[in-house]
């Protein structure tokens, strides 16, 4: 098992010029993998950041950042637009870093205005398989896959558990698109992880290790034995990855409702965190 840790837990927006010592620092941490939140792709030398990581021997993950402005059901065919473009860019992106997928909610903006009726949330869903039919179709042309992130309630209204985006990925009809798994939301909102995970199947392309308060795994109420069984059982074999957020960035902050620091430092939590997880999966 390799276990990765994301960039969101030291810094927001990543940026190379600002941040490209977090390859290094993520590695010497002890972990193989570093999921980049591109927040803002244009702050992002690839070439910059696949050389360093290369050498240090870390692996590079590409997440997607899907806030205002980003939604792919928007009633406005310019918003739209601009959401596939920014996808095909992380696809592209994750192409050249090596990256096996793009996680993310990229169905929908987090905390977009929920849809008013049952009908209105089918219709938009509708939307969403229509725009991401030619995503996957172009991810498969690269060699990537795209991994559907359901979230909790508060953040969105379209895809909360895993029977909602398997049926999205059904509607689609891609083999290029699956789910992007996380515990935090899971332990939300399905009422069994691990059966959550079995029927997630060989759909399921990305998973996050993410503790029921946002802190280090192993230090609150996910059922983390479960998890790690129904994990091997499905004989997922992609990373585990660690995300949290740094309350020190106000905007992160409010976005994900932090208001108290989950750990002593962002480095104790990823350290905490690493820990744990390699106990529970040796």
């Amino acid at each position: 098992m390799q276990f990765g840790a994301n960039t969101f837990i030291w810094a927001s927006p990543f940026s190379t010029a600002a941040h490209l010592s977090l390859v290094d620092h993520v590695a010497r941490l002890g972990f193989d993998v570093i999921e980049v939140a591109f927040e803002d792709p244009a702050l992002i030398d690839l070439d910059a950041l696949a050389g360093r990581a290369a050498g240090v021997g870390l692996g590079v993950l590409v997440c997607g950042a899907y806030g205002p402005g980003r939604n792919l059901v928007s009633a406005d065919p310019a918003e739209r637009a601009a959401t596939a473009a920014y996808v095909r860019t992380l696809i592209d992106a994750a192409a050249r870093l090596g990256s096996p997928v793009v996680g993310g909610p990229a169905y929908g903006a987090v905390g977009k205005t929920p849809a008013t009726d049952p009908t209105a949330r089918q219709r938009e869903r509708d939307l969403a398989a229509a725009e991401l039919r030619p995503l996957a179709a172009y991810a498969g042309e690269r060699g990537v896959r795209l991994a559907l992130e359901p979230l909790n309630r508060f953040e969105t209204d379209l895809i909360n558990v895993v029977e909602q985006g398997l049926a999205l990925c059904e509607a689609v009809g891609s083999p290029h698109l699956g789910l992007h798994l996380d515990t935090f939301h899971m332990h939300l909102e399905e009422r069994d992880s691990g059966a959550a995970i079995r029927a997630a199947g060989d759909r399921l392309f990305h998973f996050h290790a993410c503790e029921n308060d946002r802190g280090a795994p192993g230090r609150g109420q996910v059922a983390w034995p479960a998890v790690a069984a129904a994990l091997a059982d499905v004989g997922y074999s992609g990373p585990v990855v660690i995300e949290s957020f740094t309350p020190e960035v106000k905007s992160i902050a409010r976005a994900v409702c932090i208001w108290r620091e989950l750990a002593a430092s962002q480095d104790e939590l990823a350290r905490e965190g690493l820990t744990f997880l390699k106990m529970l999966f040796r």
